[in-house]
C-alpha cells in the first residue's frame, strides 16, 4: 500500500528523539500521524514552530519542550512553498518563517513534505519571498526592498497588516526568479528592520514529494 509523505517522514523518527515541528498542512498531516505513532508507545519531545502547531501537537497527545529546553534537535519535519532541484525552499506562506528557520538551524537534519505542484525549477516561480520585519521598520523595509527591484506590498488580511507569533509583519517581496538564493538572502537580512526571510538555502537534507501513487524521496 503506498504511504503517505508524513507516513514516509516518520522513517526519520527514531524512539527518544527530540522533533521539530514544523508550520502548514503538511506539517500538520506529520504532527498527526506522529500523534498517532506517539499513542502506540513512540517516545518523542516535540518543539513546535508555531502556536498553531503547538495546539495542535498538544490535541493529538505530542509532548512539547521549548528550544531553550534542548540542547540540540534530532530532526524538523516541515514543509515548503517552493523547492528547487538543488532542495533551496522558500517557505513562509504560512507566516510562520522565521521561527521555522530557528528551529531548522537548531537541527541535525531537516525533512521537508511537499506536493508535485511545490518543485519548480528554480527558486521564485511562484512570485513572492516572504520577509519578517519588525512594525516600526516597515516603511523603511519596503523602500528598500523596492530599491533593490523586491517591490511588493505588506500582507493584509481583513484590512490590517498580518502579525507573525513573533508580534511582527509579513512583507512580501515580488521576485520572478533567484540566480543566488543565499547571497539575495543575505542582501535582504543587511536590511535594518528584517528578521529573517523564506529563503532557506542549503538546509534542507531530504525532501519527500506526496505523489497519488505513493510518496518520493529526494535527497541532498
Amino acid at each position: 500500500m503506498a504511504r503517505s509523505a508524513a507516513e514516509l517522514a516518520m522513517d526519520f523518527v527514531e524512539d527518544g528523539f527530540t522533533v521539530g515541528l514544523g508550520t502548514g498542512r503538511a506539517a500538520s498531516a506529520f504532527v498527526r500521524v506522529l500523534g498517532e505513532r506517539v499513542q502506540g508507545g513512540l517516545v518523542v519531545r516535540g518543539v513546535p514552530t508555531s502556536v498553531a502547531t503547538a495546539e495542535l501537537a498538544r490535541a493529538c497527545g505530542v509532548p512539547l519542550v521549548g528550544l531553550d529546553d534542548v540542547e540540540s534537535i534530532d530532526v524538523t519535519i516541515d514543509g515548503a512553498d517552493e523547492v528547487d532541484p538543488q532542495l533551496d525552499l522558500i517557505k513562509g506562506y504560512g507566516a510562520a518563517l522565521v521561527r521555522e528557520k530557528v528551529v531548522a538551524a537548531a537541527s541535525q537534519r531537516l525533512v521537508i513534505l511537499v506536493g508535485p505542484e511545490k518543485l519548480v525549477n528554480v527558486l521564485g516561480q511562484r512570485g513572492r519571498i516572504p520577509v519578517e520585519v519588525i512594525p516600526f521598520a516597515a516603511t523603511l523595509c519596503a523602500r528598500r526592498f523596492t530599491a533593490m527591484g523586491l517591490g511588493g506590498a505588506l500582507r493584509q488580511s481583513d484590512g490590517a497588516p498580518v502579525v507573525t507569533d513573533n508580534g511582527n509583519y509579513i512583507y512580501d517581496c515580488r521576485v520572478e526568479s533567484i540566480a543566488d538564493p543565499a547571497a539575495l538572502d543575505r542582501e535582504l537580512c543587511c536590511v535594518p528592520g528584517v528578521l529573517g526571510t523564506g529563503i532557506f538555502a542549503g538546509m534542507a537534507r531530504a525532501v519527500v514529494v506526496d505523489r497519488p501513487d505513493g510518496a518520493t524521496l529526494m535527497q541532498r
